[in-house]
C-alpha cells in the first residue's frame, strides 16, 4: 500500500496531467464570452489557433510566438486587477481580462511552453530587479542547454535576448516551480500549487 502522501502525488500527477491534454477547450471559450464578451472570445480562439501553428516548429520559433502572444496583453498590478496586493493569475484569467503584471506574463509563457512540449527543465520563473526603476520584476528564463547563457522572455522587451546582453536586469532569485528538492518548499512554490489548483479548475 502506498504512503497517504505518495498517493496523493501520484492523483495529483494524473490530474495534472489529464487537464494539460488541451489547454484550451470549447467550454472554456464559451464560458470565457459568456463573463468576458466577444472581444476575449476571440482572444482565446487566437491562442487556440497559434497552438495548432506551433505543432513541430522549432523551439526557437516557438519561444519567439509565444512571448509576442502574451506580450499584446496589457500590463497592469494586481491591485487594479484584482484587488490583491499579490497574485498570480491563471493564463485564462490573464488573458480573459486581457491584463495582469510581470508574474502572470511569466506564469503564461511557462504553462504554454511545458504544453508545447518544450520541457520544464529548461524554463525557471526569475526575479530580477530593474536596475533603473529599482523595482522587483518576474520574467522567464530558458535555457538550450545546462550550460547554456538563457534567454529572457520579458514583457517589457520584445526581442528574446540572451541574460548577457540584458543589462537593465540584476537576478535575485530563479526556481522551476517542478523541481523541489525536500525543504525547500518556498511560499513562490505554494502559489504555484494554489495556481494549479486554479488551472485544473479552468478558473477564469
Amino acid at each position: 500500500m502506498f504512503p497517504s502522501s505518495r498517493l496523493l502525488f501520484i492523483i495529483f500527477i494524473f490530474i495534472f496531467i489529464s487537464y494539460s491534454t488541451e489547454f484550451i477547450d470549447d467550454k472554456l471559450i464559451k464560458d470565457v464570452e459568456e463573463k468576458y464578451g466577444i472581444f476575449a472570445k476571440n482572444r482565446f480562439q487566437s491562442l487556440q489557433k497559434l497552438i495548432l501553428e506551433l505543432q513541430h516548429k522549432e523551439e526557437k520559433v516557438i519561444l519567439e510566438k509565444v512571448n509576442d502572444f502574451f506580450n499584446k496583453v496589457d500590463y497592469s498590478t494586481d491591485e487594479d486587477t484584482y484587488d490583491l496586493k499579490d497574485y498570480w493569475a491563471t493564463p485564462f484569467e490573464f488573458l480573459a481580462r486581457d491584463e495582469g503584471d510581470c508574474e502572470d506574463y511569466a506564469i503564461a509563457k511557462y504553462l504554454l511552453l511545458k504544453h508545447l512540449g518544450i520541457n520544464s527543465n529548461k524554463m525557471y520563473l526569475t526575479y530580477v530587479n530593474l536596475i533603473h526603476y529599482d523595482a522587483s520584476h518576474m520574467v522567464l528564463s530558458y535555457f538550450e542547454t545546462q550550460n547554456s547563457v538563457p534567454l529572457i522572455l520579458d514583457n517589457f522587451e520584445e526581442e528574446l535576448l540572451p541574460a548577457t546582453q540584458r543589462t537593465d536586469l540584476k537576478p535575485v532569485h530563479y526556481f522551476n516551480p517542478e523541481i523541489l528538492k525536500d525543504g525547500m518548499k518556498t511560499s513562490s512554490h505554494k502559489k504555484w500549487d494554489q495556481l494549479i489548483k486554479n488551472m485544473m479548475e479552468k478558473k477564469i
